[in-house]
């Protein structure tokens, strides 16, 4: 039986294999997310981003138990940070989700970031598309962290829930650039602490503030715990009403098929490149031009690509 034959049939070690192999970015990825791709488009993609240490990894497994609870099967994605001595995940996620370790029903796997600063792996994308392909009900993203520039997860997930906790003013303020706009859910985790009712309201007052249209439905803002279980089975309501509302819409899967096109192009552009100037004297020349000013940067990068796409055409 194939690799893709496997993977359609929901074979576990035939998933992890598939992952491995596109992170790897061969030839033979491509391949593969072909014959797959027919056969995505089924699974709800849950994006969950937030500051360090607010309870991402804790709030994930508790949903999870609901989900299988209702007889669904789910998948982690966990986008760690990268070591910067072995270039793989650090895998502190794998620990708080180990009570699913002999669940069927449940995937896990760590992807490194290998310095790509959007928040995601280089290729999540097709590690979500091998996991929908395989039968996984909820594919859920958690992301490495938040920030300004880190709102990939908009153009992936069908849904993007954004997770603070009480007493973090400062991270509420991170956050209010750029990821307030892609927020489909905030959830206020840890509120058995003192504060929660506060971050929440900051929260709701900036969504208020920050909205242009008067009669736009804003997010909500859910409070968890995963201490004592208050909040979770709100927040799945609400996960399950978001996926009604706008979770798998026209708009929104043509924005992430643009969003997947546009980085394959530019990773294949990259590569394209990388080779042309490494083969013959090119670009030795031209800085040889620069640094005697016979020729400005502008004008010989531009030469350069006519060069290198006259080449490659």
């Amino acid at each position: 039986m194939s690799l893709t034959s496997q993977v359609l049939s929901g074979d576990t070690r035939a998933v992890a294999r598939a992952i491995s192999i596109v992170e790897l970015e061969s030839s033979e990825s491509g391949r593969l997310i072909g014959l797959l791709h027919a056969h995505t488009g089924r699974a709800r993609i849950v994006g969950v981003t937030g500051p360090p240490g607010v309870g991402k990894s804790c709030l994930v497994d508790r949903l999870t138990r609901l989900w299988r609870d209702a007889q669904l099967k789910v998948a982690v994605l966990a986008v760690d940070p990268t070591s910067p001595f072995t270039g793989g995940a650090l895998l502190g996620d794998r620990i708080r989700m180990n009570r699913h370790t002999l669940d069927p029903g449940v995937f896990f796997r760590s992807m490194a970031t290998r310095g790509h600063l959007g928040g995601l792996a280089p290729t999540t994308h097709d590690a979500v598309s091998i996991l929908d392909a395989a039968g996984f009900d909820i594919v859920v993203i958690e992301t490495v962290g938040v920030g300004q520039g880190e709102v990939d997860i908009s153009r992936t997930a069908h849904m993007s829930v954004v997770v603070v906790a009480p007493g973090a003013g400062d991270d509420v303020q991170a956050i209010k650039a750029g990821v307030m706009e892609i927020a489909d859910l905030f959830v206020v985790n840890k509120s058995d602490r003192d504060g929660a009712d506060r971050t929440a309201s900051e929260i709701e007052s900036m969504l208020a503030l920050g909205s242009s249209k008067p009669n736009l439905e804003l997010p909500a803002v859910i409070k968890t715990s995963v201490v004592n279980g208050d909040g979770i089975d709100k927040l799945e309501v609400a996960l399950s009403d978001l996926v009604k509302r706008v979770g798998i819409d026209d708009a929104r899967a043509r924005a992430c098929a643009r969003a997947r096109a546009r980085a394959r192009i530019e990773e294949i552009l990259r590569r394209r490149i990388g080779i042309a100037l490494a083969e013959g004297t090119v670009l030795e020349e031209a800085l040889d031009r620069i640094v005697s000013r016979e020729v400005d940067p502008y004008t010989a990068a531009e030469s350069l690509a006519e060069i290198i796409f006259g080449r490659h055409s």
